[in-house]
């Protein structure tokens, strides 16, 4: 009978660590205890759920059957999937999540490819596999095509982007003011001159949305505007810097592109020269603005990079690397940036830096930036300068920022209002009194969270420093030879979201790197490194006599030497062997520490589960006692 009892017993406790795991799974309360709260969602994520108004259905694709998946690929889908549950709980009803296995040849898989969910490959086995998911709302369908474990720490803010732009109905509106031919100039034939192509950075942005050019002597900004592009700035009138200036601090996002040197016009200023026309500005700049917001950037400055020279050709055919053509790679993008992290190069040509000024309150979030062999130079200084007379200029003195996201509460630039007009009204000097007109009270700081994204080069933005044009099918193509285009678009995608989406950060890898252990590994390699070098030396010079007594070998591959050389070479051999056993020694020892943490480990976890269970049975065998 007690046999009975004690198998009940624990029948009803297994059944009831079950219900407890259910009910626990159910439960709208989770405790996230990463240090970087990577299973917790961001307040702007949760503000774009609440804006969700009609039902939407995640259907998230992961080939789990595929025999040979890595476990990186399996680990990661387990994490989108409970990030996925959290977008569901938090949306409350609105979102339903699918969690399809798209077999070969089964309908799933119809159903995946239908979705425009990419096949990816499996490394070394050959098989294809899906990872992605897509979103449907009503008649509308927006995809994640291919799921990537690199890009784990913006895997919300790619779930967030994708649900705020189901919520939009019609494309953007960039307004864009450039002195620079983005759009070409298809009027030029007109004037006996080659017809000028647009430059596909403008395509890229047209792809997203509606471009709205906007002349540099405007008063006023066009209306509805959702964001503003502002390239090589101009000529502007005080009105329309003052209509950006209220842009800005209204929340609208701005992306700002000045430059020091700019190369399309130093090269338009030889044309204008050769016929007596007067030289474009070649550097560009919005001084009362930039200022006025609290923004340091020298427009006579440009930056130089021991590090990160291009090699440029000469005009004597030679290839010279030239340190103010800035050819940057991966360590120099911000990784934690979602316009930035996944860049791989870049080139800037003369480029400037920006800054905040001392006293600033706003947030400067550095996106691209030089090498510590950075260093600023005039910019005049470059007009007839060789590269060997440019290095000799530059004196390192730490990295420069090319681009910068700044964000926060901007002060007005017009602390007095708007510019009164310039010229007096004619009518009122005849004495016909002008009828006054209402004006309302302009911003004198952000109204809430302001965005800029600043950077101090135009160059970058031309098809000659970003892509390789060919002809295909009659149809001329470009072949991106960096990530010029791939920065530009992500700027103003990053920027043109709303500022619940702007708000989400990058967040860490559910995966960590045990840094513990990589401490250990280095104390252990400075402790015995000096008798390692020592041991590893000797042991060279050993191997190397040794080759150099057996290779005096006669014909039939038979040693030729005299017995004290026989000697030589088994004392050799034994000096070898011992030196060897030293060597193998030290490299036991230089792993011992880490070995003893690996123990401690496996110890605790293998014991900490039922140490818990037994001290929960102790206790609540006391209690039932007392």
């Amino acid at each position: 009978m007690k046999l009975r009892t004690k198998l009940a017993a624990i029948a009803l406790l297994f059944v009831a660590l079950v219900l407890i795991n259910y009910l626990a799974s159910k439960l709208p309360v989770r405790l996230d205890a990463t240090a970087e709260k990577i299973y917790t969602l961001s307040p702007g994520t949760r503000a774009i759920l609440a804006k969700v108004e009609e039902p939407l259905t995640i259907d998230l694709y992961f080939s789990k059957s595929i025999a040979g998946q890595e476990i990186q690929y399996k680990n990661y889908a387990e994490r989108v999937q409970e990030m996925l549950r959290q977008y569901v709980r938090a949306s409350h009803g609105k979102i339903t999540l699918n969690v399809v296995d798209p077999k070969p040849d089964t309908p799933a898989e119809e159903k995946a490819t239908a979705a425009g969910i990419e096949a990816q490959t499996i490394p070394g086995g050959g098989e294809q596999f899906y990872f992605g998911l897509a979103a449907v709302e009503a008649d509308q369908q927006k995809t994640l095509p291919a799921l990537d474990p690199m890009r784990e720490q913006f895997l919300e803010y790619d779930i967030s982007e994708l649900i705020y732009s189901m919520q939009l109905t019609d494309k953007k509106k960039l307004g864009l003011i450039t002195s620079l031919p983005l759009q070409g100039n298809p009027q030029a034939a007109m004037m006996g001159q080659p017809p000028q192509d647009g430059q596909f950075v403008l395509s890229e942005w047209q792809e997203s949305f509606q471009v709205v050019p906007v002349e540099a002597g405007a008063t006023q900004l066009p209306a509805s505007l959702d964001a503003l592009a502002i390239i090589h700035p101009e000529d502007l009138s005080p009105k329309l810097q003052f209509a950006i200036d209220q842009f800005l601090l209204s929340g609208k996002p701005v992306f700002l592109a000045v430059d020091p040197s700019s190369q399309y016009f130093r090269r338009q200023g030889g044309q204008s020269a050769m016929f007596g026309g007067t030289p474009p500005n070649v550097s560009s700049d919005l001084p009362i603005l930039l200022n006025g917001w609290g923004i340091a950037y020298d427009p006579q400055k440009v930056v130089g990079d021991l590090e990160n020279a291009e090699p440029v050709q000469m005009p004597n055919g030679s290839v010279a690397r030239y340190p103010v053509w800035l050819g940057l790679q991966q360590g120099s993008f911000n990784s934690t940036a979602p316009a930035t992290a996944q860049l791989t190069s870049a080139l800037f040509v003369e480029s400037g830096s920006v800054s905040l000024k001392p006293g600033s309150n706003l947030s400067f979030l550095p996106l691209v930036q030089t090498s510590e062999k950075s260093g600023e130079l005039p910019a005049q200084s470059l007009q007839f300068a060789q590269p060997e007379d440019v290095i000799r200029q530059i004196s390192p003195s730490g990295k420069k920022t090319i681009a910068a996201l700044i964000s926060g509460t901007f002060k007005s630039a017009f602390p007095d209002g708007a510019p009164k007009d310039a010229e007096p009204d004619k009518k009122a000097e005849k004495g016909q009194s002008k009828p006054e007109e209402k004006q309302s009270a302009s911003l004198k700081q952000s109204a809430g969270t302001s965005t800029l994204i600043v950077v101090a080069d135009t160059d970058w933005l031309f098809d000659d420093n970003s892509v390789r044009k060919f002809n295909y099918m009659g149809q001329t193509a470009a072949q991106p030879i960096n990530d010029n285009l791939a920065f530009a678009a992500n700027s103003i995608d990053f920027l043109s979201g709303s500022q619940d989406l702007i708000s989400i950060r990058g967040k860490g890898n559910s995966i960590h790197r045990f840094t513990v252990v990589r401490e250990m590994e280095a104390k252990a390699a400075e402790k015995y490194k000096q008798e390692l070098d020592a041991l590893e030396a000797h042991l060279s010079e050993i191997e190397s006599k040794l080759t150099e007594l057996q290779g005096k070998k006669g014909d039939g591959s038979k040693l030729v030497a005299s017995p004290e050389a026989t000697k030589a070479i088994e004392d050799f051999q034994k000096q070898e062997a011992v030196v060897r056993g030293e060597r193998r020694q030290i490299r036991l020892k230089l792993r011992e520490g880490i070995d003893a943490l690996e123990n401690r480990l496996l110890w605790i976890n293998l014991l900490a589960a039922p140490l818990l269970v037994c001290g929960f049975g102790f206790w609540f065998s006391r209690a039932r006692k007392r």
